[in-house]
């Protein structure tokens, strides 16, 4: 079988994202980015790899495959330039930044053969692999409910993450709503149960950070509670990326017959609960156990970032192109867009209070024809573009003059 020539864009995370792919026998041909000493430096650990800086000469260089992980709201207009090449793409986070570019893509995709896989890698963590088994053996009954919680406070004071993470102020980390980093939330429960969200809504809680700390941050929300219903009849509560309380990835589904849930603060563990009556023959009214990993690759998961998914979503990406086939639900291109819409729909729900809306499909023109000239941001754009909606649930909230300056002098600028 012919070797997979990969390319990456993004220097910091793309290379991460690149060893798995190493692992998985693929040559890494070429790395792009803006940044000179980020793309140097990924490119020496990658094996002495060509660099760039220039997207359009880089997908020249032949590749058979891209891995996206340039800055979190700006996929899409690259993953187009993918398609126009043939070229198949990995891509992180959410797939679009804007509704209208939800549109392209989708239209995009559509007259190409690529593979486009969403490379959310939360699901294949040990237990929401195992919450997914447990759902399809279906002795939950009829799933309900689930709820998805990406819990990450950070410290004001982190330097070495300003330094390398939100390392200029119009970064998009400081404009970041807080329903937008959905897919680590929406994934693993669309994942598990099979659901699709057909409306949304959301409130935020605003809690900005007090005090002499070096941030630039213009939201002071510190997390949105996100509810959808699905189109099976269930219904998610769901964060994006909070802020509340202590770290945790906390993940429950609930059917008629029992639940299943990871435990926070308890490693993998998960517990599998039924109710007494209509527990499954021979099972337990409760279990608390570690889950297994039960696959052959379970020496290089291991090895891998964020327990093991970076490389099992590698893995899949690979056996699709391999294959000639998409993935499957929820990281083919149409679950991403949904879990798009559902961030940058969630977001506006808060800003207008609650207000529910529905989330297009858009394999359908009329959703199409809705969106296609939708194109509000809350985000600075790479090419100077200013944001045209509100990044906080209060509109007129921003760091004070001292915390921007603070958050100058600790990165050096003038």
């Amino acid at each position: 079988m012919k070797k997979l020539r990969v390319g990456v864009f993004g220097a910091g995370r793309g290379a991460d994202l690149a060893t798995n792919f190493m692992m998985l026998g693929c040559e890494i041909v070429a790395v792009c980015d803006l940044h000179k000493e980020r793309r140097e430096e990924a490119a020496k650990k990658l094996g002495g790899i060509a660099a760039y800086e220039d997207f359009d000469s880089f997908i020249e260089h032949g590749m058979d495959a891209v891995i996206l992980a340039n800055y979190f709201h700006e996929h899409a207009p690259y993953a187009i330039k993918c398609f126009e090449k043939g070229i198949h793409v990995f891509g992180e986070c959410i797939s679009n930044g804007t509704m209208a570019e939800g549109v392209e893509l989708v239209r995009a995709f559509e007259k190409s053969n690529c593979v486009y896989m969403l490379a959310e890698n939360y699901p294949q963590m040990i237990f929401n692999r195992e919450m997914k088994r447990v759902c399809d053996s279906g002795t939950l009954g009829k799933i309900m409910y689930a709820e998805g919680e990406y819990n990450h406070p950070g410290d004001p004071n982190d330097v070495w993450f300003n330094k390398t993470y939100n390392y200029f102020e119009k970064h998009w980390r400081n404009y970041l709503p807080r329903t937008y980093y959905i897919t680590h939330s929406l994934g693993p429960v669309m994942r598990a149960t099979g659901a699709t969200p057909k409306t949304v809504s959301a409130l935020a809680s605003f809690a900005p950070i007090v005090g002499d700390y070096p941030t630039a941050r213009y939201v002071g929300d510190r997390a949105a509670i996100i509810m959808t219903q699905n189109d099976d009849g269930s219904v998610f509560r769901i964060t994006g990326c909070a802020a509340f309380g202590a770290h945790h990835n906390a993940y429950r589904i609930c059917g008629t017959k029992g639940q299943i849930e990871n435990l926070r603060g308890m490693g993998s563990k998960v517990m599998l609960r039924y109710n007494s009556w209509e527990k499954p023959e021979g099972a337990n009214e409760v279990e608390l156990y570690e889950p297994k990993w039960n696959d052959k690759d379970e020496d290089l998961i291991v090895k891998s970032g964020h327990g093991g998914g970076d490389y099992l979503t590698a893995r899949m990406f690979v056996e699709c192109i391999n294959e000639g086939k998409q993935p499957e639900h929820p990281f083919d291109i149409y679950s991403a867009v949904n879990m798009s819409s559902v961030a940058i729909l969630a977001h506006r729900s808060v800003l207008e209070g609650g207000k529910p809306y529905d989330i297009p499909d858009f394999r359908e023109e009329k959703w199409c024809k809705m969106y296609e000239n939708d194109r509000l941001t809350p985000f600075y754009g790479t090419d100077g573009s200013e944001p045209t909606l509100p990044c906080c649930s209060v509109t007129d909230f921003k760091p004070t003059e001292d915390q921007v300056r603070r958050y100058r002098e600790q990165l050096g600028i003038e």
